[in-house]
């Protein structure tokens, strides 16, 4: 079978599934609030790097990775704070702390800049473990578009109980009334509304690749809420997950 994105595949995709992969490769590929679409790219190179990156190996196996020292395996110049920081979230996201954050921010690397490769991360990491679960190739790095970044910031986010800044419940301005209809949003939905486009690509991921409405898990699923809920605590127990 033929996909027009994923290309030879041993099983038919959804389309919605394959609009929403579309849709993410060229928001990757476009500048975004704190990078460049050339350094987006990059990012994308250094999260599959990271998967074969003998330091972050290393790492995963000790008790702490702060007592394994040693250079990255890179696939870009980018800046050595935005290399750390996405090799930990592709390959040991559960052992990150506010420590590891300050240490990033202590190194130039803004709190904005790393909520936006946070969702990176989780993109690229989403669509690749697709590919990989169907035994087909991952899809080649996004294409670069030109540009700079619109270093767009709400200014409704505010620090309190989490370690980056959010966008409060209740308190989305005009710009990101889309995000959140309602009074009240979970903090793992706003955990990047620092960065509302980066929220923005999460929901339609979600919306194709696990459920459209959050609210309402029993909608056009063919499981029920029940499986639902136990794999998705079983994949979060995989990855380590704290939240």
């Amino acid at each position: 079978m033929t996909s027009a994105i994923f290309g030879e595949t041993p099983y038919p995709i959804r389309s919605d599934l394959e609009q929403a992969t579309q849709d993410a490769w060229e928001f990757l590929e476009k500048p975004g609030n704190w990078w460049t679409g050339a350094e987006r790219t990059s990012l994308v190179a250094e999260v599959r790097a990271a998967r074969d990156c003998r330091l972050c190996a290393e790492r995963l196996d000790a008790l702490s990775p702060y007592s394994v020292q040693g250079k990255h395996e890179t696939a870009s110049t980018l800046p050595p704070a935005a290399i750390e920081a996405t090799h930990r979230l592709t390959t040991d996201a559960a052992r990150l702390s506010e420590k590891a954050i300050r240490e990033f921010n202590d190194a130039g690397l803004s709190d904005e800049a790393y909520v936006e490769i946070v969702s990176i991360v989780s993109t690229v990491m989403g669509i690749d473990s697709f590919c990989d679960a169907l035994e087909i190739p991952v899809l080649p790095l996004p294409e670069p578009q030109p540009g700079e970044p619109s270093r767009y910031r709400p200014a409704e986010a505010v620090t309190d109980s989490a370690w980056v800044p959010m966008i409060p419940n209740g308190g989305a301005g005009e710009n990101e009334s889309d995000l959140f209809p309602g009074r009240f949003a979970p903090n793992v939905a706003r955990a990047m509304s620092v960065v509302p486009d980066a929220v923005r690509n999460l929901l339609k991921l979600l919306g194709a690749f696990y459920v459209k409405d959050v609210g309402n898990l029993n909608a056009r699923n063919s499981l029920d809420r029940c499986q639902l809920e136990l794999i998705a605590a079983r994949v979060s127990a995989l990855n380590e997950c704290f939240y």
